[in-house]
């Protein structure tokens, strides 16, 4: 079972956080926001929160203000951002992920908060050994990169300001924006940045039930690919 913690945010107000531990000696920590369509308690969030903890990696959920207030249109884009700030305020402070690479960001519109903090994250507002300071690269399941069926209204413009590598998780038919539209924006940007596909999946890496896959195993292969490219982010930073 994780580990239930709130972490206090503006105005008195505080959400929750659940910290799913490694099994053993984790190689990282991961930070995931959840989508707007479902909070940390969805079933896609606990099997990736599940399925990635049993493969190493100490992964922290949350709940965005307007999930934790049990409503359902989110938040303005400011409060999301800094909502996730006081969560990886925390999770740097938190004994259990001392000293561990950080990397960060979620479903969806918790992947897309999660850029624009990295992307706007002036290193010098934070202490040494801070968030900013172990941050290794973002994971995205399922990036938003525009609205269904209109292609042309992109949320891109911040992305270069991205510093770190970065792994798409897309679904072959995702509405919000195809493997092959996320890479004519991404493969340009200044980080590195690798897209995996999911063939047949929508944007909840959901695969038909025609398609024969079980959707565990569609969930299996890649919380494996996010493992692998972890370990190799982690093998190719430089020694500080």
């Amino acid at each position: 079972m994780p580990d239930a913690q709130q972490v206090a945010i503006d105005r008195g107000q505080s959400v929750t956080a659940r910290l799913y531990r490694a099994p053993a000696a984790p190689s990282a920590a991961l930070v995931l926001g959840h989508g707007a369509g479902g909070g940390q308690a969805s079933p896609f969030m606990i099997a990736f929160a599940d399925g990635l903890s049993a493969r190493g990696l100490h992964v922290v959920t949350f709940n965005f203000p307007f999930t934790e207030r049990l409503k359902r249109l989110p938040d303005p884009q400011p409060v999301l951002e800094s909502c996730y700030r006081a969560v990886l305020a925390h999770v740097a402070a938190d004994a259990s992920c001392a000293g561990l690479p950080l990397f960060i960001g979620g479903k969806s519109l918790g992947g897309r908060i999660a850029s624009h903090v990295a992307a706007a994250r002036d290193a010098d507002e934070a202490p040494a050994g801070a968030w900013w300071d172990r941050l290794r690269g973002l994971v995205f399941l399922g990036y938003p990169l525009h609205p269904p069926g209109k292609p042309q209204q992109v949320r891109v413009s911040h992305l270069p300001g991205i510093t770190r590598p970065m792994l798409v998780v897309q679904g072959a038919k995702d509405a919000f924006g195809t493997p092959d539209e996320v890479r004519l924006f991404f493969d340009v940007l200044p980080a590195r940045c690798e897209v995996y596909a999911v063939e047949q999946a929508g944007h909840s890496l959901d695969v038909p039930k025609r398609s024969g896959v079980p959707q565990s195993e569609v969930y299996a292969a890649a919380q494996d690919k996010i493992v692998r490219w972890v370990g190799e982010v982690i093998g190719a930073a430089p020694t500080r």
